[in-house]
């Protein structure tokens, strides 16, 4: 998918039912269904320590998105409370990103990691290929983590039918937005 076909959050960033592209989903049993993820990006610098190549990633950056093509909504339920449920997906993965970030970044920083290959750019070439798939590996957890959150936020708010508990989870979530 391009850039074009995910919705980034950023504190001025919101929802609009618009973006949910993807066609209602008859068996399911929510009125609405909105597929968040992470993706990473980072950097990495290699040494040459006795004869052997060893990297180290730097930089690691995580941002929430949003995908339109696979996310929907009964248009019979298209209501501003519900939205506003799922801009709280959103916003529920924002905040779990901020509780994780450095939970993640540490898992790597400051440490450096051996590499395979024959020669010094095969060494470079899989260095950049592990430490993505090292990566991925702790960014899969926090997705974990995140499910069980999402599971937590839609029972507590009744899918955002409980407006006492939905606007507590509201509150919380414009915090994020200063």
């Amino acid at each position: 998918m391009s850039e074009s076909d995910v919705v980034v959050w950023a504190h001025k960033t919101f929802l609009k039912w618009s973006d949910f592209k993807a066609e209602s989903n008859p068996a399911a049993f929510e009125d609405s269904h909105s597929v968040i993820k992470y993706r990473f990006t980072w950097t990495i610098n290699s040494e040459k320590i006795d004869d052997q190549i060893l990297f180290l990633i730097e930089d690691i950056r995580l941002s929430v998105e949003f995908f339109p093509c696979l996310s929907w909504f009964r248009i019979s339920q298209n209501t501003e409370n519900l939205l506003k449920h799922e801009q709280g997906h959103f916003d529920l993965a924002e905040l779990v990103k901020r509780e994780n970030i450095h939970n993640l970044q540490n898992a790597f920083y400051g440490k450096c990691f051996p590499t395979r290959g024959q020669n010094e750019d095969q060494q470079k070439q899989f260095a950049k290929e592990d430490s993505g798939r090292m990566i991925a590996e702790e960014v899969e957890k926090l997705e974990k983590i995140l499910d069980k959150r999402r599971e937590e936020y839609d029972a507590q708010t009744e899918f955002g039918q409980n407006v006492e508990k939905q606007l507590k989870y509201n509150l919380m979530f414009d915090k994020l937005r200063f």
